[in-house]
């Protein structure tokens, strides 16, 4: 039993379900984090095949003793970039191990179905880029130089440039192979590799130097294995001696313990007669060796141990980019079949970088100006358009100053369409970010829900008018309900025409106008026919608006119906019809009116009860008068009465005929919407 006791309390009850170990966290081949990781990798593969031939600089011409020595200071500096670099690549094998990849099996729809079995990942990474990817970082060339520099009393410089030379053509060829992948995959996954089209074009001008850069490289080393072949076609001749020629430290030590002082003298005048620099043009003996195209590296010294690093680089550099440029035209090439295989190379090579540098070239500074080139021969269309429809000034002036201010907007982007081809949900933030604010302005909406705020800016459409635009005529139809976002709006109305009557006002940002519509819309029992404007909407100066169409404008009151409840809706109608009331400019209209009608019924009363009050006044004092005879106040008061009498009678007749001017051209009151009924 304790034994019992004891198991039960180490070993726990299991529920039957067998526990998986946690899987470790696999990246996303299409995420965020891994695109910003490939384009860090694509940028350092190019830095790295970059840093390479900085290896074949290593060799130097000692021309005072007539043999090959090795920068010791450029061995450091290259073997430590290169060291550095293998870092990325090493990271990028990491990155490989844990990043899924996409079944090509779901790729039928959509982005397809994410691999994250580590066991899978590993398997298809084995089977696809691992060999090149280890080929790529093997330290081939840092080896070769250590061991160089370990035993460098019977090391030979001649074959420790040939093998570093090797190590680092070996590897070039996998290294350049494992960027073309990556590219591919940065630019499937984001698209683009860089973000500007500045960005791009200057990329691909660096990896035209860069190509510049790995030609001036190999000529240098051509360049020092021409001097050394030269050196090694005299090594049987009987005067020049052979440890001598292998140019060692250990056969310069031997060299110089044997004593051979006058073979040594005549081994150089040897070497100094017979690879001598001449011009091949001038070449008459065959026997003088030619240099052919390396003859100018020579001549500048630049492959020699006594000149500066900057000095060959820069020189090198400029050869590469010159003859590449040139496509190789200016070379003058020896009978060596190396020389020529490289002046070959050169030219095919030159010419295809050189196509594809101003196809690129082209493609991204194109980009940049695209735009500006749609805008120009949009603008020459609708001159010949104008020009063939015969098109008054006026009308030519109008449209040029509307493309001008569309273009100056939105840059010749279709914004609508932008719009349209996002997704719903990015559709809706939008729009609530651009027009939100501009609708809870109408004081008709601010108390509105978020769900219908979000139906009605879902559906507003950026609008640009030019200055003297008219946007609706007074007894057209209301098309449009339009909030202003920017820009000076002037209304008009004469009351349908009537001789006599105007009035206007003037709408800023933050304003709206054909609120008829509104009222026609949220009216269940509304017939199909538009509303009719009232006034004479024109635009003062450049107008930036969002328009709400009729049809979107019914949905929107649709929507409100079908997702509230009735008394909801009541007190919601009830609370419309005082605002519309209120901020409405027909309403605005006819209330000003009626109240200076009123103002002079008003008026007209008092008058007449002034009146009244006179001839009250003038009869008592005519009752209160004793005898038949008027006495001189009486008398003086009587004319008084008449005198104003008869001037109250022609100001009134003139008033009464102003009241029933005014009366005729009182504009009829906008009707109150019933939104109490439902439509069935």
């Amino acid at each position: 039993m304790k034994n019992l006791t004891r198991a039960s309390a180490v070993h726990p009850v299991s529920d039957g379900k067998k526990k998986l170990p946690p899987r470790k966290k696999i990246l996303d081949p299409q995420g965020p984090i891994l695109q910003k990781w490939n384009k860090i990798f694509v940028i350092t593969c190019v830095m790295a095949v970059s840093v390479d031939p900085l290896f074949f600089y290593i060799p130097v011409i000692n021309n005072a003793r007539k043999r090959v020595d090795l920068d010791g200071v450029l061995q450091i500096t290259a073997s430590v970039l290169r060291t550095f670099f293998d870092l990325f690549y090493i990271l990028r094998i990491i990155f490989q191990f844990k990043t899924g990849f996409i079944a090509p099996s779901s790729r039928v729809f959509g982005r397809g179905e994410l691999i994250d079995d580590p066991m899978a990942i590993m398997k298809r990474y084995l089977t696809s880029h691992f060999i090149i990817d280890v080929l790529s970082i093997i330290p081939l060339p840092q080896v070769i130089l250590l061991a160089i520099n370990r035993n460098l009393k019977t090391s030979d410089p001649f074959v420790a440039k040939d093998l570093l030379k090797y190590s680092v053509l070996i590897q070039y060829v996998p290294r350049l192979l494992r960027i073309y992948p990556l590219f591919k995959e940065v630019t499937r996954t984001s698209g683009i590799l860089t973000e500007t089209a500045w960005a791009g074009a200057a990329f691909n001008l660096f990896l035209y130097m860069l190509a510049s850069h790995v030609v001036g490289a190999n000529w240098y080393m051509l360049s020092v294995e021409s001097e050394v072949r030269c050196w090694r076609e005299l090594k049987n001749a009987s005067l020049c001696h052979r440890e001598y020629m292998s140019c060692g430290d250990r056969n310069q030590k031997n060299f110089t313990l044997l004593n051979l002082l006058n073979q040594t003298l005549l081994n150089q005048t040897v070497l100094n007669q017979t690879c001598s620099l001449v011009d091949p043009d001038t070449i008459k003996d065959p026997k003088t060796f030619n240099f052919g195209i390396f003859s100018d590296a020579l001549d500048s010294h630049v492959v020699e141990s006594t000149t500066d690093f900057p000095q060959k680089f820069f020189y090198c550099f400029w050869w590469g980019l010159r003859n590449l440029s040139s496509l190789g035209q200016n070379l003058k090439t020896s009978t060596d079949v190396s020389e020529i295989a490289f002046a070959i190379f050169i030219a095919i090579f030159g010419l295809v970088l050189f196509s594809l540098l101003i196809g690129n070239m082209q493609k991204y500074l194109q980009s940049t100006t695209v735009r500006v080139e749609e805008m120009r021969v949009k603008r020459q269309d609708a001159e010949q358009w104008m020009s063939h429809r015969m098109l008054p000034e006026n009308l030519k002036e109008r449209i040029r100053k509307y493309e001008q201010y569309q273009w100056q907007e939105n840059k010749g982007v279709e914004e609508e369409a932008l719009i349209r081809n996002l997704p719903k949900d990015l559709r809706r933030d939008i729009k609530r970010h651009l027009c939100l604010a501009l609708v809870k302005k109408v004081p008709m909406f601010e108390k509105m829900d978020e769900q219908l705020l979000d139906a009605m800016c879902d559906r507003l459409k950026p609008v640009l008018y030019t200055e003297k635009s008219y946007i609706v005529r007074e007894e057209d139809p209301v098309d449009e309900m339009l909030f202003i976002m920017r820009g000076k709006v002037s209304t008009m109305t004469t009351n349908g025409g009537r001789t006599g009557f105007f009035n206007s006002m003037f709408l800023m940002a933050g304003d709206f106008c054909g609120e008829e519509l509104l009222t026609w819309a949220l009216d269940p029992n509304s017939s199909s026919n538009l509303p009719i404007s009232t006034r004479t909407v024109e635009t003062i100066s450049e107008v930036e608006a969002f328009a709400l169409m009729a049809d979107d404008l019914k949905f929107v009151a649709s929507q409100f119906r079908r997702l509230h409840s009735k008394q909801l809706q009541h007190a919601f109608r009830q609370g419309l019809i005082i605002s519309i009331m209120f901020y409405s400019s027909q309403w605005k209209t006819w209330a000003a009116t009626f109240i200076q009608a009123a103002w002079r019924r008003y008026w007209k009363k008092k008058i007449e009860r002034s009146l009244c009050k006179a001839e009250a006044d003038l009869q008592d004092a005519l009752a209160n008068e004793e005898g038949s005879s008027l006495s001189l106040g009486a008398t003086i008061y009587a004319s008084r009465f008449a005198v104003n009498a008869l001037r109250n009678l022609r100001e009134n007749s003139r008033h009464n005929t102003m009241q029933q001017r005014l009366l005729s051209l009182l504009p009829p009151k906008p009707a109150e919407p019933d939104f109490t009924a439902q439509k069935h």
